[in-house]
């Protein structure tokens, strides 16, 4: 183990220190300062002569002085089953004060990238408790479902919920001590001290804690920490996964602030930005994160993921929503227009889309009659939303009674599918019953999408008003 006190250059997060021999790339470094602390680092950048290490604890107070040690291995997490339950920093050292965790394993946080032949195609409806996701958007498991929020939307009390009600319909239908097969990995990165608090409050209050893994990265802690918190969190995952058989959701937010660590970190390093200023290697960087969920052919477990981000200035063509987009297998949005109408989760359904859904519901997984209520409640929703802009040039009066029909479907669906509290827990009956009891406002004629013999077996007539009063 060398140690150098050849420091040249400090620009941001990052040291350049001159070495005689080279250095693995994204190696552990020890930096000493004068005082006696000791920060961790990594290398970013090998040559033959020099090597730049980002430091995890921020610079301040490094000089030239200091004592570089390169430990020879990359960044490890140490993982055990006993992680369940703890919370954690963005460097993965506990913060939850219990005691100090003793690992089964330390494995590499980089991961090695799955074989595409030995990986099982995602098939298996995982319930949210949301009716807008497991309704009409249907997360399955191993799918990367990423939720596209803005600054100011509710995406936090949404990945609360989702942490707390998630589960296998499966599991629940074993013997009690089934339920131990699901967890969560909450990884948070550049929130807030006060979201930091929300969290940990509704995690604690609710129980989700025993379950689940956190990794909490504060925005005053060094942006180059919240590049390591989600390879930590997926790191966990995985063991937990493939190694305990787990079904594990990893929920990681805000995808938007680890961008700005990378566009940062490549300021420092001088790099010639890309698009908006971003690092033109931040696809490959996002697809490192996002390709890490999935299921492996002989495994039990699987790793699903819901990465969470705030699209700048509402802007879906900006290049971390974009190239997001272009990774992950659909998207949940988080409108605008429905939270300032007090519509608790505010989630749009119409340019919200699940590319696995179709592959994870039906007869066996969710209920025979899934597809086609799905299909038949986004025509009809999509059909009453048209008929908005109509009727603020023409009124309703001008409409026909089944364009009024359509419009009243269009606010009960908003009012009573997709608005029901952040701490109602649906299950997928409920869900769809529900959306019986909205198609059954449209005439049977209307229900083009549904196949005749389930229409037979779910549709409600109305009564009229003469039977009402004759009850």
């Amino acid at each position: 183990m060398k140690e150098y006190q050849t420091i040249t250059e400090i620009s941001g997060p990052l040291v350049f220190v001159e070495t005689d021999e080279p250095v693995g790339y994204d190696e552990i470094v020890e930096i000493e300062i004068g005082d006696g602390e000791t920060r961790r680092g990594q290398v970013l950048e090998s040559a033959s002569d020099h090597v730049a290490i980002q430091v995890f604890e921020g610079t301040e107070g490094i000089d030239r002085d200091a004592s570089v040690r390169f430990l020879g291995e990359t960044m490890k997490m140490p993982v055990t089953e006993d992680l369940l339950g703890r919370v954690m920093d963005g460097t993965g050292q506990p913060i939850d004060g219990g005691p100090e965790i003793v690992p089964d394993d330390r494995q590499d946080i980089v991961g090695a990238a799955i074989n595409p032949f030995s990986r099982e195609y995602p098939e298996e409806f995982i319930q949210t408790g949301v009716s807008a996701i497991d309704g009409m958007n249907t997360l399955v498991r191993g799918q990367k479902l990423p939720i596209f929020s803005a600054s100011g939307l509710p995406h936090n009390d949404l990945a609360l919920q989702i942490a707390r009600q998630a589960s296998v319909p499966e599991e629940e239908e074993g013997d009690d001590d089934e339920g131990s097969e699901f967890a969560v990995i909450f990884g948070a990165m550049g929130i807030t001290a006060e979201e930091a608090n929300e969290f940990m409050d509704d995690f604690e209050r609710t129980g989700a804690l025993e379950r689940s893994v956190v990794f909490m990265n504060l925005a005053d802690d060094p942006a180059v920490e919240r590049t390591i918190t989600p390879r930590l969190a997926l790191t966990t995952a995985e063991y937990l996964a493939f190694e305990k058989d787990y079904h594990v959701l990893v929920i990681l937010t805000d995808m938007t602030n680890y961008c700005e660590a990378l566009r940062e970190i490549g300021a420092a390093r001088e790099e010639v930005p890309g698009r908006r200023g971003y690092p033109g290697y931040m696809y490959t960087d996002l697809a490192q994160l996002y390709e890490r969920a999935g299921r492996i052919e002989g495994r039990d477990g699987s790793v699903t993921q819901i990465p969470i981000l705030t699209m700048p200035g509402d802007d879906d063509t900006h290049p971390i929503p974009d190239l997001t987009g272009y990774i992950t297998e659909g998207q949940i949005y988080i409108d605008r227009d429905l939270n300032s109408q007090g519509v608790q989760p505010p989630i749009n359904v119409l340019p919200s889309l699940s590319r696995l859904m179709d592959d994870g519901i039906g007869e066996g997984l969710t209920r025979a009659d899934h597809a086609d209520v799905k299909d038949q409640i986004f025509a009809a929703y999509a059909e009453g939303e048209d008929l908005r802009d109509l009727v603020n040039i023409v009124g309703r009066e001008a409409l026909s009674d089944l364009d009024n029909k359509y419009l009243d479907f269009a606010d009960r669906f908003e009012e009573e599918f997709v608005d029901q509290g952040y701490d109602t827990d649906r299950d997928i009956d409920e869900t769809l019953e529900l959306g019986w009891d909205l198609l059954s406002m449209l005439p049977k004629d209307a229900l083009n999408r549904i196949d005749e013999e389930l229409i037979e077996e779910h549709y409600r007539e109305e009564e009229t008003a003469e039977e009402v009063a004759a009850d």
